[in-house]
């Protein structure tokens, strides 16, 4: 009976969902939202079915209209659009009192493509001019346990290329709130893989481990379950790759730090 409750629960709260998923993609954008190359958009006058169009930005930001020829809207929000659209209308003398009316039917322009090791990867709107990193992170469920802690940002701005690196955590640790960049139509957010170190020999538990902020060798050891009864935790042996590719051994201190891809080797105890 409980098995049945319980699945008649989920039943409900997965029909629930859906329901919030498909009502929230209706929803209308945000008053401020900002239309973008690749946007399609309808034009309604009131009284004048005439001048209603169905119609793209073009990647310049602008579109063609009946009577007034060009019009640019990109970067405009759609009551400045409407607005524009309005003066050049009644301007022209084509329309007296213009009452114009812009629905978004497909947001295309502002949107951001977020990549990598996040739980939900993919094309995310931008839900209002000032949306920041921190947020869009969120909105794509955030980062995976397998992603690093630095986020990559790239785009243009002013016309020319943009390319940012973000230290996530530093954002609240460091109370540095400079860093959480606003995001603009067009930007790409990557998170790579984090940086991981493989340890072997006379360890508890072998094998890749995540490299945590700061950690030393004494306690990538005691990530990987200490040595084994017959092991020791002094004197550790590490590969490590030169800048030229080539392979180094080293005997580092308990209290260095590791570095991606560091090989610990946990030796054998000699008594």
């Amino acid at each position: 009976m409980r098995t049945f409750i319980a699945l008649l629960l989920a039943a409900l709260m997965s029909v629930a969902a859906g329901a919030y998923a498909a009502d929230k993609a209706k929803a209308p954008p945000p008053s401020d939202y900002q239309l973008g190359a690749g946007d399609t958009i309808r034009i309604q006058v009131f009284q004048s079915p005439d001048l209603t169009l169905e119609t793209r930005v073009s990647e310049s930001g602008t579109i063609s209209y009946p009577l007034i020829g060009i019009v640019r809207i990109g970067g405009l929000s759609l009551d400045a659009a409407e607005r524009q659209i309005a003066k050049q209308l009644k301007d022209g003398g084509f329309v007296q009192q213009p009452q114009v009316t812009i629905v978004l039917l497909q947001n295309r322009g502002n949107q951001v493509s977020v990549l990598g090791q996040v739980n939900r990867p993919g094309r995310y709107p931008l839900e209002s001019t000032n949306m920041r990193l921190t947020e869009m992170i969120a909105t794509a469920g955030g980062i995976a346990a397998t992603g690093d802690d630095r986020v990559i940002v790239s785009g243009t701005r002013g016309g020319k290329a943009f390319l940012k690196e973000v230290d996530l955590p530093g954002l609240f640790l460091s109370h540095n709130s400079v860093d959480d960049i606003v995001l603009a139509g067009g930007d790409a957010v990557y998170v790579h893989r984090a940086p991981v170190f493989y340890i072997y020999g006379e360890a508890q538990r072998p094998g890749a481990y995540r490299i945590e902020r700061g950690m030393t060798f004494r306690q990538a050891i005691a990530q990987g379950g200490g040595p084994t009864a017959r092991g020791t935790e002094k004197d550790p042996r590490i590969e490590r790759r030169k800048p030229d590719g080539g392979i180094e051994t080293l005997s580092p201190a308990l209290t260095d730090l590791v570095r991606p891809d560091d090989v610990i080797r946990v030796r054998e105890s000699l008594f």
